[in-house]
């Protein structure tokens, strides 16, 4: 379980890093800058990370005490 919150985690950082640079909010940082294809990535790739988090969460609440 702590491996899917680890992965969850990563999923969302990187996720909104790649939204952040598709939007153009690091001007100049390189190739991924202003291209919509990256912020769709990263608004998946965060979006994905927030259910893995969320279903982790709730598997640990429903677990056995």
């Amino acid at each position: 379980m702590r491996g899917r919150l680890i992965l969850a985690g990563l999923l969302i950082v990187v996720g909104v890093v790649w939204l952040a640079q598709g939007l153009g909010a690091f001007p100049g940082s390189g190739f991924m800058d202003g291209d919509g294809r990256w912020a769709f990535a990263g608004a998946v790739a965060a979006l994905i990370g927030l259910g893995l988090g969320l279903s982790v969460a709730r598997a640990r609440s429903s677990g056995p005490p």
